[in-house]
Parts: C-alpha cells; structure tokens; sequence
C-alpha cells in the first residue's frame, strides 16, 4: 500500500512566509510587493502586527494610552532591557566591555518607576506590560507562557489588564490627569 505523498505547494508556501517561529510572535499583515530602491528586482515586504497598533485600530484604547506605551517601550529600548544583545565588546580589542552608560542608568531609573506605579515587575500589570510593551510579546503569547502568579490568563482577561495598565501608564506619564485615568 502506497502512502500518500504531501503536495509540493504547501511546502513552497511556508517557505514564502514568515518562519513558524516568527509566526508565534504575533500576525502579520498582507504582503507588499514592490521594487528594491537599489537592484530595481521584485521584493515582498510583510509587516508585522503592531500589538499596541492594532488595539488602537480597534478602539480598545485611547490615543494617550498608545502614546504611552510608545514611552515605555523607547524607554526600555534605552535602557537596554530587550532580550537582544550583541557581541560582548570586552571580545574585542579596545571595547569598553559590560560599561553601562549615564544614558542607560537614566532610562533604567524611568522604567524602574513605571514599573513601581504598575505595582512592581510581580504584579499582573507589570508582567503584562514588561512582556508585551516591552519585549513585544503577543497579548496572547503572554498570557499562554507567562501569565501571572505561574498561571496562564485567558487571552480576554489578559487585553484587559493591559488596557488597565495603559491607562496607569498615560496617568503616570501626564498624558491624561490622575481623575481621568481611574
């Protein structure tokens, strides 16, 4: 008995696509097809899904929300907490090592104290938006493997408590008053 063999197609499709590891990340939008500036050769560009984005699309959020979670990420991007790190300079002649700059320090005090509003890096608010604003993680992928407490939150409830921490977030960072905030 002969076994059916899988068609060529699909395996050129994924290949077209965006990796199965890149896809846990979060969505992508359609694909852009158009000429490289420097080759003049056909290229097609996808766009990943902006979290905060799409949310604001949506209405979920206010337009002071997302401006705030644009702040903690610029801020986390400064400060350097992102999971992406390059090569050690203490590896190379002359580099200055593991050094941390007064830019740096700075940025890490400011997403210290957005972290103590949210109730600290423990709290459900804090989790949420280190993982999703900050490492931009999916909303869902954060509640699937991360959670709150070592336990997985529904994908609703989840959106939920980063709408909520949004909202601490653009009160905090006076894009809204305190009042309006609550």
């Amino acid at each position: 008995m002969a076994g059916k063999r899988k068609a060529k197609t699909t395996k050129q499709k994924e290949s077209m696509g965006p990796s199965k590891w890149r896809l846990q990340h979060g969505g992508f939008g359609e694909p852009i097809r158009d000429a490289d500036p420097e080759t003049g050769s056909l290229v097609q560009h996808r766009r990943a899904v902006d979290t905060l984005g799409a949310m604001q699309a949506n209405g979920t959020i206010t337009a002071e929300m997302f401006e705030a979670g644009g702040i903690f990420r610029r801020q986390f991007r400064s400060a350097m907490l992102d999971g992406l790190r390059a090569v050690p300079l203490i590896r190379i002649v002359g580099g200055g090592g593991d050094c941390i700059t007064e830019q740096q320090i700075a940025a890490r005090d400011r997403v210290a104290s957005a972290m103590d509003v949210l109730g600290g890096s423990d709290s459900a608010a804090g989790s949420c938006v280190w993982h999703v604003v900050g490492l931009e993680c999916s909303v869902r992928e954060w509640a699937m493997r991360q959670g709150w407490g070592g336990r997985t939150v529904p994908a609703t409830q989840a959106q939920g408590m980063l709408v909520a921490a949004l909202s601490v977030l653009a009160a905090h960072y006076g894009l809204v008053s305190r009042g309006r905030a609550a």
